[in-house]
């Protein structure tokens, strides 16, 4: 995709990994919409995976229906434009159908999944976030988690109850706070990141970034062409005995030709 005077190209993968025998992530790389997407359902076999799938369905479509309608969508001033509102209202409508699928079947009762979603706005990358999947910036060889987790053991870890190694090896480190589609309405958090030429932009699931550490997907990415740096991110995770479904994106900003 081409904005004013970036090109952004991205790359994703999902990965099964060692000690599950079914994956319940799902992930959405489309470049022509500018938009990026990873969901990490919960809520047994078949809960899991449906929320996951339904989530990253329902955003796309609702981004498709907004721009086919105002083909001029988006573009304006960062400080006037609709795209928050979209991305916000479209994570709001994965949660109240998700929770609605949930009334109607038994089986996936409490289902739920987190959402990380990336849509781009000319320079501008704009963040929905719930859950404990992850957004980060690379930027001039440092790394920032974008996002906030929405999950217990930060809220220990915020609060001053346990310390960072505490909170890695916490055996409620999976507990999160806040889900798309557990209850029929969610708070979505949103922020706007303006990308520079040589930014990347990293969106995961905890499968990932229980893991490797920050400074680990910094140096992948990195030193990685686009191509390999997600499938080298899941295979170091696997190393370490991927213990949960690993998905992960990498988007790179360039200075356009």
């Amino acid at each position: 995709m081409r904005s004013a005077t970036l090109s952004i190209t991205a790359r994703g993968i999902t990965d099964v990994g060692q000690r599950r025998d079914h994956n319940e992530d799902a992930y959405l790389v489309d470049e022509g919409l500018g938009l990026f997407i990873v969901a990490d359902g919960m809520g047994g076999h078949a809960g899991g995976g449906t929320a996951s799938r339904l989530a990253v369905e329902t955003i796309r479509e609702a981004v498709v229906r907004a721009k086919a309608a105002d083909p001029d969508f988006g573009g304006a001033d960062a400080d006037d434009t609709r795209v928050p509102d979209l991305l916000r209202q479209a994570v709001e409508e994965a949660c109240a159908v998700i929770y609605e699928t949930a009334q109607s079947d038994p089986e996936l009762a409490g289902m739920g999944t987190t959402v990380t979603a990336v849509l781009l706005d000319g320079r501008t990358a704009f963040v929905a976030h719930v859950g404990d999947s992850r957004c980060y910036l690379l930027r001039d060889g440092r790394i920032y988690q974008v996002s906030e987790d929405h999950s217990l053991v930060n809220e220990q870890l915020k609060a001053g109850a346990i310390s960072a190694d505490e909170a890695k090896h916490s055996r409620f480190k999976n507990i999160i706070t806040r889900s798309v589609g557990f209850e029929q309405q969610v708070a979505v958090d949103l922020m706007g990141l303006e990308l520079q030429a040589g930014d990347a932009v990293v969106v995961c699931c905890d499968g990932l970034s229980n893991l490797v550490d920050d400074p680990e997907i910094l140096s992948i990415v990195d030193e990685s062409p686009i191509d390999l740096a997600p499938g080298r991110l899941v295979a170091l995770a696997n190393d370490r005995g991927g213990d949960d479904n690993i998905t992960v994106i990498v988007l790179r900003a360039a200075a356009a030709a």
